[in-house]
């Protein structure tokens, strides 16, 4: 599986200066270790375990599993017995045990430049204990769910580590999804209380989160669902109340017209509450195999998946991912661009880099506001070591040249990464010749929500890079390519990704719906982990994600779900029926090419497509908005009713070859459908 000397040609390789301070120096010590991962998984990840707090000792064996749906129920059990908390082992032990108190956990930076904030380790455990009180009088208690709407400031991470500090468990809703989404998040996983913002300004746009956070509770209360508290930070507004005992201060661009609605028998103010709590708070100790968080993601059936990670597993693996794929040293300034929203948030600007004592930039902007320089501006400004971003970040920058990135230093640079979706190899040789000036090695990241961090990865000074590759697997995990009748296929080969066996970070079940975690991973076929994604492996073992082989979508790094975008589409009262697939983007990746049929006697017009894509915004989120909308008379369908989405894509894609169609109901409405493309679909 791995090869046993690393390939010599068509590389890319890190500094000598960095090869000689990393974790993982050479690729033979990254072999070395992989073995011993995969072979003695106990011994490997127990020796990573030593570095954390756990108030008693795991008393079985530290990884089982069944991964085999004949043999019975799905399960995955990290460290059972053993109890700890991971919001002691992230903020205690730093500030206490290690001594790092006064060291900066977070530079916040706003969407405005100059819009700044410095939080240190002991100030954040301060915080996180104030509010974890605040919960506390409002009744929350272990293993109740909380929902967090909130925009990318510090009192995100606050209350996401309040929470896990009580023993409750987050569930974070993307403050870019609608009211709907919302709405739905917080009823499948009976959410006790919500945690908001008034609102955020997102470039040039202002968000009014309280607003949609009304709309979402209202929903919930029309389907029956009562949500008895609300607390809501003051970001933007100039009330003197939310100035009282705040450590942040309010945003530089305020909005004193911010219409913020105002409950009083639902909504407290963040800032009141916290004016009268105490900053001491005893940890609730958990057992390893405790609920820790859900977080959302699309599903095929267009209902999104509740995906459930437990307490020690994940804190070892997003510790140990960070610390040896980024190659984190203590003086590092280390700058995700993710929103806390989506999983890389959550592994990878809260979780793994607070476990490893880092400092961190925490941006709540856009990198084209003020203006397309903001990102190096900011690298300079921080003197940032290792930067993290996406690909459709990249492909975006990269429209608008050279100039923009090289009018600033950016000699802090030390290892670039990228996560989100597969890159392609122009991007990525942009990303390492302009931004990193060939000396910057890129770590291209693959994984998902599921996976809990990086599964197939570089590492820094360890592993040759090939531009576009995921490369190898990490430590524990053990990857193979299946045919479509389930067989592993050796050597250079294309299929299906899957992993063989589990490793501490992969989620434990769909909340609420074991069923669907089984059948959605596990029943194609019994004995793998199925990721869902296609993959081809080269002469010299290299993995490539090809991308997805269901029908999602990956728009701009986020996973979206055809049948969700046009369960949207069909809810319009003119569309009878409506497909969704995707179609290339220079930028986003891929961009939604929708086709509805309407309803006998009406006509498609403009009006009606803006109303169209109204609906989907709202119903899902500005993500998710159509780039396309055709009018589609008649769907190519099969002589069982099943809409053949392959043919849709070469539609969208004015691709004339179309393969076998023999099997089409009515082959004459793929001409029609050819005639009725959209024009500026090129």
């Amino acid at each position: 599986m791995i090869p046993d000397k690393a390939p010599k040609e068509d590389v890319f390789h890190g500094s000598e200066d960095l090869k000689r301070n990393a974790h993982v120096p050479s690729f033979e010590k990254y072999k070395e270790l992989y073995v011993q991962s995969v072979e003695n998984p106990a011994e490997f990840w127990g020796a990573i375990a030593k570095d954390f707090f756990w108030k008693s000792q795991h008393t079985g064996r530290f990884l089982d599993y069944n991964f085999d749906v004949t043999k019975g129920e799905i399960f995955v059990k990290c460290m059972e017995g053993a109890t700890t908390n991971i919001c002691y082992n992230l903020l205690d032990l730093n500030v206490h045990e290690r001594k790092l108190g006064d060291k900066v956990a977070f530079f916040w930076e706003g969407n405005e430049p100059g819009d700044e904030l410095t939080v240190t380790y002991r100030e954040l455990l301060q915080m996180v204990c104030q509010f974890s009180n605040v919960l506390k009088s409002q009744g929350v208690k272990k293993g109740d769910r909380v929902s967090i709407y909130m925009p990318m400031v510090v009192e995100l991470v606050v209350a996401m580590l309040a929470c896990v500090r009580i023993g409750a468990v987050h569930s974070i809703v993307f403050a870019g999804f609608s009211a709907e989404s919302l709405c739905e998040r917080i009823m499948d996983s009976q959410c006790s209380l919500l945690i908001t913002a008034d609102g955020f300004y997102r470039g040039e746009k202002l968000i009014n989160l309280k607003l949609l956070a009304d709309e979402a509770l209202q929903k919930c209360r029309d389907k029956g669902f009562l949500i008895q508290t609300c607390i809501v930070l003051k970001h933007l507004s100039t009330d003197p109340e939310a100035l009282v005992s705040s450590h942040s201060p309010p945003a530089k661009r305020a909005c004193p017209d911010l219409e913020v609605p105002w409950n009083p028998d639902v909504d407290l103010c963040w800032h009141m509450l916290m004016k009268g709590a105490s900053d001491e708070c005893e940890p609730e100790w958990c057992e390893s195999e405790d609920p820790l968080f859900i977080l959302y993601t699309s599903g095929s059936t267009g209902k999104p998946k509740g995906v459930l990670h437990t307490v020690s597993g994940y804190m070892l693996y997003t510790a140990t991912t960070f610390k040896l794929v980024f190659d984190h040293q203590p003086d590092d300034i280390y700058w995700c661009t993710a929103d806390i929203g989506w999983i890389t948030g959550h592994s990878y600007i809260t979780y793994g880099p607070l476990a490893n004592g880092a400092t961190s930039v925490l941006f709540e902007g856009l990198p084209t506001y003020p203006d397309v320089s903001r990102m190096w501006d900011i690298v300079d400004k921080y003197h940032v070591t290792k930067f993290y971003t996406a690909p459709t970040a990249i492909r975006l920058l990269m429209k608008f040249g050279n100039e923009p990135v090289q009018k600033y230093k950016r000699k802090s640079l030390k290892v670039l990464g990228t996560v989100g979706e597969p890159i392609n190899p122009e991007a990525w040789l942009w990303y390492y010749s302009v931004v990193g000036e060939k000396r910057c090695p890129v770590v291209d990241t693959f994984w998902q929500t599921e996976t809990g961090g990086h599964v197939l990865t570089p590492l820094p000074a360890a592993t040759p890079l090939k531009p576009g590759s995921a490369t190898f697997p990490f430590f524990g995990v053990v990857p193979a390519i299946l045919n479509e009748s389930g067989e592993e296929l050796e050597g250079p080969s294309e299929g299906y990704l899957v992993f063989k066996q589990p490793w501490p970070g992969v989620m434990r079940t769909v909340y609420g719906n074991h069923q669907r975690f089984e059948t959605t991973y596990f029943k194609k076929f019994p004995g793998y982990y199925v990721t869902g994604d296609g993959c081809s492996r080269d002469k010299d073992g290299y993995y490539w994600i090809t991308g997805r082989i269901d029908d999602m979508l990956n728009v701009s790094g986020h996973l979206l779900s055809t049948a969700e975008v046009e369960s949207a589409l069909v809810e319009h009262k003119a569309v009878a029926e409506a497909a969704a697939v995707g179609r290339p983007h220079p930028v986003k990746g891929e961009s939604l090419y929708c086709f509805v049929t309407l309803k006998d006697g009406l006509t498609f017009n403009q009006t009606l497509e803006a109303e169209l894509k109204k609906q989907v915004r709202e119903k899902i989120g500005a993500i998710a908005t159509p780039d396309y909308i055709q009018n589609a008379p008649g769907l190519p369908k099969t002589r069982s009713g099943k809409i053949m989405r392959r043919v849709l894509r070469k539609i969208a894609c004015n691709e004339k070859d179309l393969g076998d169609i023999s099997t089409l109901a009515d082959a004459s409405v793929v001409d029609q459908l050819f005639q009725n493309r959209c024009c500026s679909a090129v």
